[in-house]
């Protein structure tokens, strides 16, 4: 239910029939915005008495108390002035300077006015010209004149509070398009470089819009644009004033030409105001309407369709003024002519509707026209005769376009009240008014609800932009890289593919390569793998290589892995791509990170899969040399995608039997069988010996099947070895991931009988405090114990390991005789990743080659190994393949020149005895400050002759 606004007895049946009829159409403007008359309301009897006319000017009065709180722009206009022209431009600038009553509770914001405000600047410049020594001598007034109206900048002189203060609000208001733009950009700057930067950017950034904005409110930059001089420079109504200058020719894309027109109808302008001053009867005409036409212009333009803050929508009813008392003598008659005169002469329709009541003694006429003037003795035109008359005739036009002074006022609606109306109460006759609605483009694009839609948007933005920050690992609002993101579980790590150049895995890093590659840190060799891809040519082929891999630790120390096989990586890259080798097809390498432990290759995956999508150059993944959980999944989506993998040093003995799973690594099969080997010699020939396996809990949560794996394979090798194998022993991670071996290594060791042999089914970290409970707990520490472990040792280094004798497996057997080039040509390589100026240290390195420090773990060689068969499959025939046809040549592959020996994909092996993965059982045996590390037995890569196979007759502890 609308809520009223107002309400009253009329008084009388003239009153309220004026009431109905201005409300009907106030109230009317929404549905059909009905032309808008001068209503004019006056006592029908001329001699009805004051008592009358003041019934009648309390009709004004009446409707001014029913709409001023309705939410109707309406003006009550008051006469001063000393004389009826003084009085009609003093109500004019009153409604163009002033505010208006409603103004704080109006439908939208407050009326602007430019050509007013424009038309008031050349007045100010005018009277201060005048008012000088001198000023009043014509001749070079117009320049004078236009010369004060530039120190002016073309705008009155403000009054009111500080305009720093003023502009640096104004600047930032949301309603505004400028602070619109800035709250926009700021929300979009607050997630891309975070609080404080945006914050001082922000206190710059609107300093510098005050400052423009007083500037561009008190200078002209731009001044042909503006709506104001483009009225000027183009209405009709001064285009016979300025007849006389250059007053033609104004352009969108002609500033100067523009200019000139400007400057010429507003010194045409000054002059006739001037003269107006001076009390010339038709330049006060022409002033007086001038200056109801900017005023009609001005409001007609508050009202425009199609504007950009649908005005249009929002203001559904019209600005009503309102003059209770109109006689010639107070300029209300002479105002309500010239607003008659000038909708007369112009097409368009204004919004406004006028309500004057008269005086019954009043008679309301045209303006009286103006007297013959003689055009000899007019000092404004130097001619004579015709060219006079001519002259005369133009200046005319501004103000002869009116009709006629017998002729009807056209835009004047009067309305003669009869004595007996204005007596006739009507006790019951109440009047009311209801609040005029707020329609539903003010909710939509009013002042609260832009601000809360930009409050709203930046809120979103700046939510939107956390979200991924917090999801992708470069996640800005503009430009955000999907490919890789921030796990979800575990520490907080960037995982996936770094296909953007501000995702770097290894950025500040500073783990440094043994031996040889001592200085040589894990974010160089990221940068000079990524060096590489840029240095491909846009013309060259190429195939790109995803490297997956553990690239990130919470530890730096146990990123080493990553490190490693990263760097075996780009050593075959670097060869491939160098224009010594002059290979047609050069290699490109991405990187994906699998996480620490590769415990989120389930995502890392998918996004390889995604990029692999998009970039048909991908063919293939060299890596995932960790068996986790979620492994074989990972192994199962790549093949669905089309992806070969060629694993670096997983040992499961599942993977393999997937279709696109292609391993370097001796299973653990293969692996218990060499250890077997072993075991069986020193197995007690009695079958007394007693074994354990000793292995991570599996409620760790760490998602690895490494040690499962290891655990099931090392009970049967021990059981076949000739050994007593007890229960399996389980120890948890603490924490921190430390092996809490300590309640395990008790209960192996107090129990009776002390176990000869255990099966450490572990990881390398835990070793150093396994050997340190087994020297210092009660029964072991003086019993001579052999531990068997898998390849997980190949990464630890050992110092004393007590009365322990540790057996395991490598899995990169390496020889002189074996990839010998290699070795030089990596070395090489790494020194030129070497910090400028520095030497290799090669006195504190060792040999350079394949017994070097470097090369212990085998990580570098296999990473190294893998990836050049990849490549090989992918570049057969040095056309570059696709990622379907690389992975059937991959079954073809056999490369008898790597550091293992022969990496060959060509078939299955028929037996553990015949398997195609090169391994050495290595022996670990510690007596004092250092531990003694030889290799008891072991195995090329390949194919391996009856004579070379591994025997217990080859493998003597």
């Amino acid at each position: 239910m609308t809520r009223g606004a107002w309400q009253q007895n009329g008084g009388n049946e003239a009153a309220s029939a004026v009431f109905h009829l201005v409300q009907e159409l106030i109230d009317r403007y929404r549905i059909n915005r009905p032309v808008m008359p001068i209503v004019v309301a006056q006592a029908e009897d001329p001699g009805a008495g004051p008592g009358i006319d003041e019934r009648v000017r309390e009709i004004a009065h009446l409707v001014h108390r029913a709409n001023e709180p309705r939410r109707v722009p309406v003006r009550l206009l008051e006469s001063r002035g000393t004389s009826p022209y003084e009085s009609a431009l003093g109500m004019v600038r009153t409604l163009a300077e002033r505010p208006w009553e409603t103004r704080e509770r109006s439908q939208y914001k407050p009326f602007t006015f430019p050509r007013s405000r424009l038309l008031g600047a050349i007045e100010q410049a005018t009277a201060q010209v005048v008012a000088r020594p001198g000023g009043g001598a014509p001749a070079d007034r117009g320049e004078r004149i236009l010369e004060e109206l530039g120190s002016l900048r073309w705008r009155p002189t403000r009054s009111g509070p500080d305009d720093w203060t003023r502009s640096l609000r104004a600047s930032v208001r949301p309603e505004t398009f400028l602070g619109a733009v800035f709250i926009a950009v700021l929300g979009v700057l607050l997630g891309e470089i975070g609080w404080t930067a945006t914050l001082l950017l922000t206190a710059a950034a609107t300093l510098v819009l005050a400052v423009v904005r007083l500037l561009t409110t008190s200078a002209p930059p731009l001044l042909w644009l503006r709506r104001a001089s483009r009225w000027l420079a183009t209405t009709s109504s001064l285009a016979a004033s300025s007849t006389a200058y250059p007053s033609d020719g104004w352009s969108w894309l002609s500033p100067s030409g523009s200019w000139r027109v400007i400057r010429a109808r507003a010194a045409a302008v000054a002059l006739r105001v001037a003269e107006a001053r001076e009390g010339d009867a038709a330049a006060r005409q022409f002033h007086l309407e001038l200056r109801v036409q900017a005023l009609l212009e001005d409001l007609r333009h508050n009202y425009r369709p199609r504007a950009w803050d649908g005005r249009r929508g929002k203001r559904t009813v019209p600005p009503v003024v309102l003059l209770p008392t109109a006689t010639r003598e107070n300029g209300g008659v002479l105002l309500i002519n010239a607003i008659n005169n000038v909708r007369s002469r112009r097409s368009e329709v204004d919004p406004l509707l006028l309500l004057a009541s008269l005086p019954a003694a009043e008679e309301l006429t045209h303006t009286p026209s103006q007297p013959p003037v003689d055009p000899s003795a007019d000092r404004r035109v130097p001619w004579s005769g015709a060219q006079a008359r001519y002259r005369r005739w133009v200046d005319d036009l501004s103000i002869g376009q009116s009709p006629a002074g017998a002729s009807a006022l056209s835009w004047v609606l009067r309305l003669p009240l009869s004595t007996a109306q204005l007596t006739h109460e009507h006790a019951d006759a109440r009047l009311h008014t209801v609040r005029v609605r707020r329609t539903w483009a003010w909710f939509v694009m009013s002042r609260t609800s832009v601000a809360l839609i930009l409050v709203g948007s930046l809120l979103g933005t700046f939510l939107w932009s956390e979200h991924w920050q917090a999801t992708y690992c470069h996640g800005p609002l503009t430009d955000r890289n999907t490919d890789a993101l921030w796990s979800r579980s575990g520490p907080r790590e960037c995982v996936g593919v770094a296909t953007a150049p501000e995702v770097w895995f290894a950025g500040g890093n500073d783990l440094e390569l043994r031996g040889l590659g001592t200085g040589v840190t894990f974010e160089r060799v990221e940068r000079a793998v990524r060096e590489e891809n840029a240095g491909i040519g846009a013309d060259e082929s190429y195939v790109t290589v995803v490297y997956a891999g553990p690239l990130t630790a919470e530890k730096v120390e146990d990123s080493r892995k990553g490190l490693e096989e990263l760097t075996g990586v780009y050593l075959h890259q670097r060869s491939v791509n160098s224009p010594l080798t002059k290979h047609p097809v050069k290699l490109k390498v991405l990187l994906a990170n699998g996480g620490e432990d590769m415990l989120h290759q389930t995502v890392t995956v998918r996004k390889i899969i995604e990029v692999a999508r998009q970039d048909p150059h991908v063919v293939g993944v060299v890596g995932m040399g960790r068996n986790t959980t979620e492994s074989e999944e990972a192994t199962e989506a790549l093949r669905k995608a089309g992806l070969a993998v060629v694993d670096t040093t997983n040992s499961s003995g599942e993977l393999p039997r997937k279709s696109n799973y292609f391993g370097l690594a001796a299973t653990d099969e293969e692996q218990t069988y060499a250890l077997g080997l072993v075991a069986r010699r020193l197995a007690p020939p009695d079958g007394t010996g007693r074994a354990l396996v000793l292995s991570r809990t599996k409620e760790n949560g760490d998602k690895d099947q490494y040690t499962i794996e290891q655990r099931d394979a090392g009970r049967k090798m021990l059981e076949a070895a000739g050994y007593l194998v007890g229960e399996n022993v389980g120890y948890p991670l603490a924490d921190n991931g430390a092996a809490a071996l300590g309640e395990a290594v008790a209960s192996l060791c107090e129990a009776p009988p002390v176990p000869d042999a255990l099966y450490f089914a572990g990881r390398a970290e835990d070793v150093d405090p396994l050997m340190e409970k087994l020297s210092h707990t009660t029964g072991c520490s003086r019993k001579d114990i052999t531990v068997f472990t898998g390849d997980d040792l190949t990464k630890a280094t050992f110092t004393d390991t007590g009365r322990v004798t540790l057996y395991y497996t490598a899995l990169a057997p390496t020889a002189a005789d074996r990839g010998a080039a290699f070795y030089p040509r990596a070395s090489a390589a790494l020194a030129a990743l070497l910090p400028e100026g520095t030497g290799r240290p090669t006195s504190r390195t060792g040999p350079e080659g394949y017994r070097n420090a470097l090369w212990a773990s085998g990580q570098i060689v296999m990473a190294y190994s893998a990836t050049a068969a990849l490549y090989d499959a992918a570049a057969r025939g040095d056309v570059a393949r696709s990622a379907a046809e690389t992975w059937a040549l991959l079954h073809t592959v056999d490369l008898d020149d790597m550091p293992t020996g022969t990496v060959s994909l060509a078939g299955s092996p028929a037996s553990l005895t015949d398997n195609l993965h090169g391994l050495d059982v290595v022996k670990v045996v510690g007596r004092g400050a250092e531990a003694v590390t030889s290799i008891v037995c072991g195995k090329a890569a390949g194919r391996t002759p009856e004579k070379l196979r591994l025997t217990e007759e080859s493998c003597r502890p």
